[in-house]
């Protein structure tokens, strides 16, 4: 049983890295198996991809040392026109980093544009947690 969980961890970590993963159809899964702990469950989920975007933030604090470099992916002139939008809509758009597509790079971002890791995992925690919180109050609440 403690693979169950540990095997959502690894897939809500999996999910929150820019690989092209996804953690809901498993969590959902296991929430309807009656041998796990919705709450359980739901901290493995929201661990698993909190670490998951912990890496997408780590990434982007080492990433902008390179960006000098010749084959850096991200022109000068993109990088600065990202870091307006950030300042613009600032930290608060962390609250988007469970959307699908834009919420990972969004994380790596925040890493880049220098969020202070406190106030990174507080709202990331937030936004990610809410998402798997609905997503098992809908799916308990139709089983049940």
């Amino acid at each position: 049983m403690i693979l169950g969980y540990l095997g959502l961890l690894l897939a809500a970590f999996g999910a929150a890295t820019l690989l092209p993963l996804q953690s809901e159809a498993l969590l959902v899964g296991l929430l309807l198996n009656p041998h796990y702990a919705p709450w359980l469950l739901l901290l493995s989920a929201t661990l698993g991809n909190v670490l998951g975007s912990l890496l997408n933030w780590w990434l982007g604090r080492r990433l902008e040392r390179f960006k000098s470099r010749r084959w850096f992916p991200v022109s000068p002139r993109h990088l600065e026109r990202a870091r307006v939008h950030y300042q613009r809509y600032g930290h608060w758009s962390l609250l988007l980093s469970w959307v699908p597509i834009i919420g990972d790079p969004l994380t790596l971002v925040a890493g880049v544009m220098g969020e202070p890791l406190k106030r990174f995992l507080l709202i990331v925690t937030l936004a990610k947690g809410a998402r798997y919180g609905v997503l098992a109050l809908l799916t308990l609440g139709i089983t049940a």
